[in-house]
């Protein structure tokens, strides 16, 4: 396996003098074979078993690798004891990779959906707190699109980045400044988003007329993931009132989780209050009369930049802004 990549481990610039290849160079020896190889090394780990799914020979795909790094002019990946690892400019390249991919399979869908006279599809990622947002605008949507396919999935900003990233979503209803890197991403500013403390609808303060924070510093609670915009949030709150911030949770992102886990206990939980509403109008939930300090940052809409949407994600946007 000497022969088949750079085992330099330095992340350095094949070219001389540093300097990268034009954009019409890359264009005219970069082929779509030569992307979705990269996709297969950098899942595979192995140059081997990158080629198998390919259906191409090992020497093949090592030629083709070495011809990516020849055109970009950077080692892309290194020998490591685990097989082949990409590079810190391997992983940006791969980023992209799946970005290509992901738009090859966006056009490939769109040609085939205005062929058979289908409405196309769309993905969406949301957090939990602008579901019902998002769902209304969907609703619109289908209306005026009623063969539309569409796809959402519900996450924290941080995981639903990921996968706009990976392109397996078109646009994220959430946070941009989650990344370390938010300069990557379009965000336009929609909503706030007021949060609440919740419990079970058993809960010895469920029916209190008013209750302190200090009440619940006791309390086992349900909490998103750290560094997340609502656990940033609660624990700002806490430390407001000079109180300690909790340290016995349960981290979950999950609605479903977070009402079961109340209903069986006598935890509480921060929840954005319109689906707090929602679970309470069910007698799923109370929310507790908690006055709190502050908001937690707006959300928005997030798309990759230097990336072309689509005429159905365009009117998705549009119908968010109108109704916002």
């Amino acid at each position: 396996m000497s022969n088949e990549v750079n085992s330099s481990g330095d992340n350095q610039l094949k070219t001389a003098g540093g300097e990268l290849p034009s954009v019409g160079s890359i264009v005219s020896r970069l082929r779509f074979r030569q992307v979705a190889l990269l996709t297969a090394l950098d899942e595979q780990g192995s140059l081997h078993k990158a080629a198998e799914v390919m259906h191409m020979t090992q020497p093949a795909a090592t030629k083709a690798l070495h011809e990516m790094e020849d055109a970009l002019g950077v080692t892309l990946f290194d020998r490591s004891p685990r097989g082949i690892e990409a590079t810190e400019l391997g992983r940006c390249v791969i980023r992209y990779a799946r970005l290509i991919q992901s738009d090859v399979a966006n056009l490939r869908d769109e040609l085939q959906n205005m062929i058979s006279g289908r409405g196309g599809r769309l993905s969406i990622g949301t957090i939990m707190g602008a579901a019902p947002f998002v769902t209304r605008a969907l609703s619109r949507l289908r209306e005026i699109q009623p063969d539309v396919s569409i796809e959402i999935t519900e996450d924290t900003s941080a995981r639903q980045l990921l996968l706009l990233d990976q392109g397996r979503i078109d646009l994220m209803i959430g946070r941009s400044s989650v990344s370390s890197q938010p300069n990557l991403y379009n965000y336009e500013m929609l909503r706030g988003e007021p949060m609440c403390i919740v419990s079970g609808i058993d809960h010895p303060l469920a029916t209190a007329q008013k209750v302190r924070l200090q009440e619940l510093s006791d309390a086992s609670w349900i909490l998103y993931s750290s560094n997340m915009p609502m656990r940033i949030w609660i624990e700002h709150e806490f430390k407001l009132d000079g109180l300690k911030v909790p340290g016995n949770v349960i981290e979950t992102a999950s609605p479903f989780v977070t009402v079961t886990l109340l209903a069986q206990s006598n935890m509480v939980a921060v929840m954005p209050l319109d689906i707090a509403h929602f679970f309470a109008a069910k007698q799923m939930l109370c929310i507790l009369p908690v006055g709190l300090k502050t908001r937690i940052e707006h959300y928005g809409i997030v798309t990759r930049k230097n990336t072309t949407l689509s005429s159905l994600s365009k009117m998705f946007i549009q119908i968010l802004r109108q109704q916002n």
